[in-house]
């Protein structure tokens, strides 16, 4: 289900601004170490270059590493991962990169050749080849193809994995580049299409475009064959906003164009454009998530909301329709409301059809909806399984009632059927086992956190598990902006971790999604400790069933996950015997002034506002760390085109804890954007220091 609220956003935090020096005159320099805030800077990059050496030194000279490195390689290489293909016209469309690839290869197939073990594959567009002809580094972002013919695309290419990007018109008939087709300069933000000859614009226009999150504050509708100078604004943005947008939904019959107002994440405001130009605001809370299809507007409610006569809770789906909601109507059939252990993980309309997929304790449940004349019926989901992260979502949402069902969890590597509704799954690929998974099972439990709640965790154990606290265990979290952690097969943590004897857990704190929003909102701002409470009363509870010890509890988390890392490096240092910190968000006093950091203050909050930072340096690990304590040794990682969380987060913390005297090793990435790494072989390097690392010190 379209959460056109979000599609725009969503799209534009995958796109991004050119990394760069980014200059802080306004701020005064009591930080010995900003000068690393120059991404690009020679002095910034030598000192890099200086600490990827010590790191690839102590890590990657053994020839165990390279074996783990070329095991992981091979994983991620492997031509029997299952193709993931998006339905456009009467084609199959999947990208996909191997040792072949590098950079990867955009194609498509039938659905004849797509259930065949090996399919023929039509070559839409080789990156590697246009790198080597361009003498660039593209890394794909996607395509946005127009319907109904799909005979031309707009193409989204990153520089080195970068949040920024360029979009480029590209013919598929003729298998090339547009001839003086639309074409945006590099930049956070994207276009989309409204016909043929005419496409919706939202990107840095030049000075004052910008949000101060580095998003779009303007959009503008752009005609072929005129420059973008002219483009004819639609919509303008506050400069405090977080980012602007517009899209077509194309559904046939129910045409309709959007422009998205984000003031900051989970608070936007949706506008309707008319035929005339004229904006009209979809009257609903700014915290739901909007979507709409073909008749009707649906609301995924974020905080209670009291609308015709009754409240709605937080955590509903409610459905109106359309043009009724407009019109002034508030009859709502409520489609989903949350329990105490329920939360609504996704929607999936197919051309008939509601598939509603809820969080149990953090386990898939799927039911099926249908409309009718006397409301909506509920009905069962035929095939789906009692264990294990299950995710649907439409073949072809205008013309079908198909879905793709992908099941997978931690010991089980991931299958993808082809579901007709009301029909028994036909399973079409299935990914192979990259690791030994016999002598494993999983165990969800309940950690007790410092307040008392009840928070869960999985737990992927050897079946003759020793309870002697002296098995290598590595613990994961997130805990951040709503995003849930389910089980799923990782060939990398299978071979890298699982295979060699480790336990895994993962931990469901709160931050996240997994009861909904107010598993999020428990955590905001002032709130933030709690998320933090969470992971170590996770960690004690491993502890406490014997399952390990701090000596044998390593952690890793990436980008909120960072900032959860940093802080039980800094507050709860006593727990554990090994910490990696990935992509992190560290110096809180800065982070609002560096890349995208300002669009997360309704996380965090401000730190320029003394009552905000009077709770803020509370979990700001930069601010944390106490050169007279000891902490476990650590391994911060990060990426230089990193354009959404600044590595200067990393290396900052890097340059204070070394100077300190204390066990850190640091490795920086030149190219891959906020994933960490560009291509796989980069992927697999980066994997194989931290596993690595962990192996090394919690044996």
């Amino acid at each position: 289900m379209p959460k056109l609220s979000q599609l725009c956003l969503a799209a534009g935090l995958a796109l991004g601004l050119a990394a760069g020096a980014q200059a802080q005159e306004e701020a005064a320099v009591t930080d010995p170490y900003q000068w690393l805030e120059d991404v690009e800077g020679e002095r910034a990059l030598a000192w890099v270059r200086e600490q990827n050496a010590h790191a690839e030194a102590e890590l990657a000279a053994t020839p165990e590493f390279r074996r783990l490195e070329a095991d992981l390689l091979a994983i991620y290489d492997s031509d029997d991962r299952i193709p993931e293909v998006v339905k456009q016209g009467d084609h199959y469309y999947n990208f996909w990169r191997d040792r072949n690839h590098e950079r990867g290869i955009w194609r498509r197939t039938t659905l004849d050749e797509y259930r065949k073990p090996q399919p023929e594959w039509e070559v839409l567009l080789d990156l590697d080849a246009l790198n080597a002809a361009e003498g660039e580094n593209w890394v794909w972002h996607g395509a946005d193809c127009l319907r109904p013919d799909y005979e031309r695309c707009l193409i989204a290419l990153s520089r080195g994995g970068a949040d920024a990007d360029v979009t480029r018109e590209f013919d598929l008939a003729a298998r090339t580049w547009v001839e003086g087709g639309f074409f945006r300069e590099e930049a956070k933000g994207g276009l989309s299409w409204i016909d043929r000859d005419t496409v919706y614009v939202y990107t840095d226009f030049g000075e004052g475009s910008l949000t101060s999150s580095g998003y779009p504050r303007i959009v503008k509708e752009w005609t072929r064959g005129t420059p973008i100078g002219q483009a004819r604004v639609v919509y303008e943005g506050r400069p405090d906003d977080m980012y602007i947008a517009a899209m077509r939904d194309h559904t046939p019959g129910f045409e309709r164009d959007f422009v998205s107002r984000t003031i900051a994440f989970y608070n936007d405001e949706l506008y309707l454009r008319g035929e005339d130009g004229g904006l009209v605001r979809i009257d609903a809370p700014n915290s739901a998530n909007k979507g709409a299809h073909r008749e009707w507007l649906t609301l995924e409610l974020r905080e209670p909301w009291e609308a015709g006569g009754r409240t709605y809770p937080a955590g509903s789906l409610l459905a109106a329709k359309f043009d009724d909601y407009l019109a002034g109507g508030r009859d709502f059939e409520v489609l989903f409301e949350p329990t105490a252990t329920t939360s609504l993980a996704g929607a999936t309309f197919t051309r008939n059809h509601l598939v509603l997929n809820v969080l149990d304790d953090v386990k898939n449940r799927l039911s099926v909806l249908i409309a009718g004349p006397d409301g909506w019926t509920r009905g069962e989901f035929v095939g789906a399984p009692e264990f294990g992260t299950v995710s649907v979502r439409a073949v072809d949402s205008d013309e079908s009632d198909a879905v793709w069902m992908t099941v997978t969890d931690y010991l089980t590597p991931s299958t993808l059927s082809l579901v007709e509704l009301g029909r028994a799954p036909e399973p079409l690929k299935a990914m192979p086992a990259f690791f030994d998974a016999s002598r494993h099972e999983i165990e969800q439990h309940f950690a007790t956190s410092k307040d008392g709640t009840r928070v869960p965790y999985f737990l992927v154990r050897p079946k003759d598990l020793a309870l002697d606290g002296r098995n290598p265990t590595l613990l994961y979290g997130y805990g951040g902006f709503e995003i849930s952690l389910t089980p799923g097969y990782s060939g990398g943590v299978g071979k890298g971790w699982l295979e060699q004897g480790g336990v895994y857990a993962v931990a469901n704190i709160r931050g996240g999604g997994e009861y909904g929003p107010r598993w999020h909102q428990a955590a905001l701002k002032a709130n933030r400790h709690k998320a933090y409470e969470d992971f170590a009363a996770v960690a004690q509870d491993l502890i406490d069933r014997r399952i390990t010890s701090p000596a044998h509890l390593g952690i890793r988390g990436g980008s909120n996950g960072g900032l959860l890392t940093g802080n039980m490096l800094t507050q709860y240092p006593e727990l554990f015997g090994a910490v990696v910190i990935q992509v992190p968000l560290l110096d809180m006093q800065r982070y609002h002034k560096l890349l995208a950091g300002a669009s997360w203050m309704a996380e965090y909050g401000n730190p320029d506002v003394p009552g905000e930072w009077d709770y803020i340096r509370g979990f700001s690990p930069y601010h944390l760390f106490d050169p007279a304590r000891e902490y476990p040794p650590t391994l911060l990682l990060t990426s230089t085109r990193d354009d959404r969380v600044h590595p200067g987060h990393a290396r900052k913390m890097h340059a204070r804890m070394s100077e300190a005297g204390k066990d850190v090793r640091y490795y920086e990435n030149i190219e891959g954007g906020h994933g960490g790494a560009a291509n796989n072989r980069q992927a697999a390097h980066m994997d194989a220091l931290y596993y690595t690392f962990l192996w090394q010190h919690l044996k």
